[in-house]
């Protein structure tokens, strides 16, 4: 469902110059900056912000820097963030088809995926997140012992995700295809993820990794 047109969106994002990295190029290779220890996470496709805010501040000490395309998306996430921003959250308001331009080789620790879009579609499946063309890009701005992290409502992109995985030489470290079955105080539940909890409808996840010695 296309999300409908803020009138603020663009004064938003405008005065939310504290957290949006309006020419992320600028960053590469110093993203680490933004935490105590080092560590990178980025999220693809934040959304409304809700994993990327809960988690930057469940995890003070890492660099949480968020990827939304969807300008109105990423307004009402700077919105929700406005009293609580803290230095560790960023926010990139672009395509990330670009992201291994922000990036630099083996500077993300890890990479999540949270309920991306599943281009049902065959004509689009280029477009899906797992794609063969953007895991080569994963590959390259993970860390040698970096980690991506996917979960979905969606059982067919799982399959798809699956496969596509493999396929291109990545090991499977976790797998659940109920993952909200136990608790998990260590991953933040969005609003979104809590309405399909509701509704009985399992949350798939997985969690990869590339080794690249081999």
């Amino acid at each position: 469902m296309r999300m409908r047109k803020k009138a603020w969106t663009n004064d938003m994002i405008e005065a939310r110059k504290d957290c949006v990295v309006a020419e992320p190029e600028m960053y590469k290779s110093t993203w680490g900056q933004f935490s105590q220890n080092g560590e990178v996470h980025v999220e693809i496709g934040c959304g409304k912000g809700d994993y990327w805010l809960q988690m930057a501040h469940q995890y003070p000490e890492s660099a949480w820097i968020a990827i939304e395309k969807d300008r109105d998306c990423a307004a009402i996430a700077l919105k929700k963030s406005l009293d609580n921003t803290t230095s560790n959250m960023k926010m990139i308001i672009a395509d990330a088809k670009d992201i291994g331009e922000w990036f630099e080789r083996d500077e993300v620790d890890v990479l999540h995926l949270n309920f991306s879009d599943p281009w049902p579609k065959k004509r689009h499946t280029k477009r899906r997140l797992t794609h063969d063309e953007f895991l080569n890009v994963y590959k390259r701005i993970l860390k040698k012992s970096g980690k991506l992290i996917m979960k979905t409502d969606n059982a067919s992109l799982f399959e798809y995700s699956l496969v596509t995985f493999i396929q291109n030489d990545w090991q499977l470290l976790e797998v659940s295809v109920d993952y909200r079955r136990l608790e998990h105080p260590e991953d933040a539940i969005t609003e979104y993820e809590r309405h399909f909890m509701e509704m009985g409808q399992p949350i798939y996840r997985a969690v990869w990794t590339y080794n690249k010695e081999v």
